[in-house]
């Protein structure tokens, strides 16, 4: 039996060989696992929204093999599930390549199944540094939040900001902004005010509000996951009164993520974070994306950097399918995609071909009111910018 299955492959492979046709004509199926419903489902909106934009904007066609787009929803934090459907889309699907994944948790229990399947998994939001180095078929086009959180420190110390109190969500992407602004503030001669880890759901941020206030730092380092918490949260600390202690409020991207910056209002002005995309970036191609964002999606949602990291995600893919005259297979995509450089409409940004985590500038941010809309105006930055975690 062993032997008529290699009979059978090896023929298959022949008449493949003598009709290119034949493989041109299969399309390359991407399958996006993303969070399309529940209390993360921003998230998937944007993420897609962003795949899809590019799409439009470029064709469903690379290297003369059409390009196909299945989509499945984990949900959320859900990383049993998540698993599951990735492992659904390789073996029912067919999927070439495996993309997507929101949260970080789905995207770690995920990693394996990459190296067993033997398949490319493009990661386009999940930021736990330990991420890539669970499975050699791991690329991310996002960021990390110790990539983020670095910097912010950096800059925190440079600036007079002397003690800073850290009060991040406790899971993987909280911890590894909590240990590299630390890492970071430490060594530029400055020691922290103290340190809380909130449950990755809490809703109730008071006492530990409370508990900052008392201490009087001189700022405050927050990463939560964006969403209803982030809006919960910024409303208390104006509630608490510490806006009006002269407190520095520090965050990386997620703090005023664009999507829900009106939705924070007020609360946010003068926050300031370390982020690498802002609707405000001043570039051309920022420009155009942004425009043909609204005119795609319309207001309900802005553009913000998980929708550029969907759009990223893509620009990834194809240019790695264009490298390999549109062939997924795992082991020529990944040396494809390593040391990949492309314009993105945050700036310059490329796939460090040791960690295959993408490298990029990061960007010191003031969330202020522009022509009546608040924005997230860049004023300092970091560029080239590393995962330190690793």
């Amino acid at each position: 039996m062993k032997k008529l299955v290699q009979a059978f492959l090896a023929t298959a492979a022949a008449v493949f060989a003598l009709c290119p046709g034949a493989y041109a004509q299969q399309p390359v199926k991407i399958g996006l696992v993303l969070p399309m419903s529940g209390p993360y489902s921003d998230y998937g909106t944007e993420i897609s929204n962003g795949v899809k934009l590019f799409m439009e904007r470029h064709g469903n066609v690379v290297a003369g093999r059409k390009v196909e787009l299945i989509v499945r929803d984990d949900t959320g934090i859900a990383p049993e599930l998540t698993k599951r459907l990735a492992q659904e889309l390789v073996t029912n699907d067919r999927v070439d390549i495996l993309a997507g994944f929101g949260l970080s948790p789905g995207a770690l229990a995920t990693a394996p199944l990459a190296t067993e399947a033997k398949r490319p998994m493009v990661v386009i939001n999940a930021a736990a540094s330990v991420l890539t180095t669970r499975s050699p078929n791991v690329v991310r086009v996002s960021h990390t939040l110790p990539q983020m959180a670095a910097p912010m420190a950096m800059w925190a110390a440079k600036n007079g900001i002397n003690r800073v109190y850290t009060l991040v969500a406790d899971f993987a992407p909280g911890i590894d902004a909590e240990v590299a602004f630390k890492k970071a503030y430490e060594a530029a001669g400055k020691q922290l005010a103290g340190e809380v880890r909130v449950p990755v759901r809490s809703m109730d941020f008071g006492p530990f509000i409370q508990r900052i206030k008392d201490a009087k730092p001189d700022g405050v380092f927050v990463f939560l996951p964006p969403g209803e918490a982030t809006i919960v949260f910024m409303k208390t600390w104006v509630e608490r009164g510490l806006d009006k202690q002269g407190i520095k409020l520090l965050g990386t991207v997620d703090l005023t993520d664009d999507s829900l910056i009106e939705a924070i209002g007020k609360p946010a002005l003068g926050a300031v974070t370390a982020g690498h995309y802002s609707i405000a970036h001043d570039s051309a191609l920022n420009k155009e994306y942004t425009a043909a964002y609204l005119k795609a999606y319309g207001t309900k949602l802005r553009a913000n950097y998980m929708s550029v990291a969907g759009y990223d995600g893509m620009a990834a893919i194809y240019l790695a399918l264009k490298k390999t005259g549109g062939d997924p297979e795992v082991g020529k995509f990944m040396a494809a995609i390593k040391g990949e450089k492309w314009e993105s409409p945050r700036g310059m940004v490329s796939i460090d071909p040791a960690t295959r985590d993408i490298v990029q500038t990061v960007y010191i941010r003031r969330a202020e009111s522009v022509d009546g809309k608040i924005v997230n105006v860049e004023f300092d930055k970091f560029p080239d910018q590393k995962d330190p975690g690793k």
